[in-house]
């Protein structure tokens, strides 16, 4: 029953909402995302709900927004400041009690991750360190955690949602494939946790994602397309299968948040790009052509544009409007030739690590607006020198 403890001045303040409850709260770039159940309403309907935020436990102030339903999400936060939120429901008599606070949270900015790798030509030198990057301000990548399982030649592309990234497939440090699939908490740091396994063994595939379904394409031969539910945890569901060529040993990803594309080198290089729509399933479809047939690509996007990165052989940086189909067109040059690099992104800027440039591994990374054409800048360094590392960041294009 409600407690009719609230109520403007002037009311009798019978009819008050009871206070509702916070389920969870989900931080994000400056912001966060209020999950909550409605409390007994009064006698009245409950006409909406305030979400409001305190940095120092008392005082919620820092922050506020409204809504109708669940979740609130509250922006203009400071980003790296701890904070909790309060959740009250109103109807036409009053405001009721706020519920409990929640667990504390931290906004923060833009991350970008660059997992596993290989220092040397040698499978033996495969590493399992997982660093991170602020995609939005240039400078060098800071150590994150480690993977379940060392490995390289992971998939390519960012798979994951605003705050869970994934990191699928690659070899171990003895030549094997691997179907492990692993997660993290993108706003954190520490260790990845075992998400679940692809339907096999693959290097060399492509990854994309919306905010909810993550897939895993080609690699190792395969044309298949595996999906997972991000939020979840378990094995692969099957979607359908890439386009040809037959081969695919070097497949890179990007997303909308509707469609994914693949660009997928073939054996020996090809020009393929295919794609498909995240929330159906169902076989890849033409896209259009790359510039040139070319391997070990690099990829990435925001909600419109996907950029193709680098590869064998050459620097060129290359884009597609990925809402229509068409044929890739040249963007600008990165700062030298590299294959098998690896992007993340933010919502305007593109971070690339260039990996292996004439057969030397190297700790550079680049970056470039996406919006824009243009040659890639100095963004900063790798903790280490490597190649063939996987990627994930919290914003990307799959999140639009």
């Amino acid at each position: 029953m409600p407690r009719y403890n609230g109520g403007f001045i002037g009311t009798d303040g019978l009819d008050a909402p009871d206070a509702p409850t916070i389920d969870s709260v989900t931080a994000g770039n400056a912001q966060v995302s209020v999950a909550f159940t409605a409390g007994t309403a009064g006698t009245t309907a409950t006409t909406g709900f305030v979400a409001q935020v305190s940095t120092d436990g008392t005082d919620y102030s820092a922050g506020s927004a409204t809504g109708t339903s669940s979740p609130i999400v509250v922006t203009s936060l400071t980003n790296g400041t701890a904070a909790t939120a309060k959740v009250w429901a109103i109807n036409a008599h009053g405001t009721s009690e706020p519920s409990s606070a929640s667990s504390s949270f931290t906004p923060v900015a833009p991350r970008g991750l660059f997992a596993g790798g290989r220092t040397t030509g040698s499978a033996s030198s495969a590493v399992n360190v997982i660093e991170f990057i602020t995609v939005s301000s240039a400078g060098n990548a800071t150590d994150f955690g480690d993977l379940t399982v060392t490995r390289f030649e992971l998939f390519k592309g960012s798979a994951g949602s605003s705050t869970r990234g994934l990191f699928m497939g690659g070899e171990n440090a003895s030549g094997t494939k691997q179907n492990v699939v692993d997660y993290v908490t993108i706003a954190s740091t520490g260790n990845a946790t075992d998400f679940g396994n692809l339907s096999s063994g693959r290097n060399y595939g492509g990854s994309a994602s919306s905010d909810t379904r993550a897939l895993g394409a080609g690699g190792s031969d395969s044309l298949n397309i595996d999906y997972f539910t991000i939020a979840s945890t378990g094995n692969f569901t099957d979607f359908g299968d890439l386009t040809a060529p037959s081969k695919t040993v070097g497949v890179s990803g990007l997303a909308s948040n509707t469609r994914a594309v693949f660009g997928s080198d073939g054996d020996g290089g090809s020009n393929v790009m295919s794609y498909v729509t995240i929330a159906s399933a169902g076989d890849a479809s033409d896209f259009g052509d790359l510039l040139s047939s070319i391997q070990k690509i690099g990829s990435g996007s925001n909600t419109t544009r996907g950029i193709w990165t680098g590869g064998i052989p050459g620097n060129v940086i290359q884009y597609i409007t990925i809402a229509s189909t068409g044929n890739a067109t040249d963007f600008g040059d990165l700062s030298s030739s590299s294959e098998d690099n690896t992007a993340v992104t933010d919502a305007t800027k593109m971070a690339i690590s260039l990996a292996s440039v004439s057969s030397s591994r190297v700790d550079t990374i680049d970056q470039i607006t996406i919006a824009s054409t243009g040659n890639a800048t100095d963004f900063g360094n790798l903790t280490v020198a490597k190649q063939s590392t996987g990627g994930a960041s919290s914003v990307h294009g799959g999140l639009g």
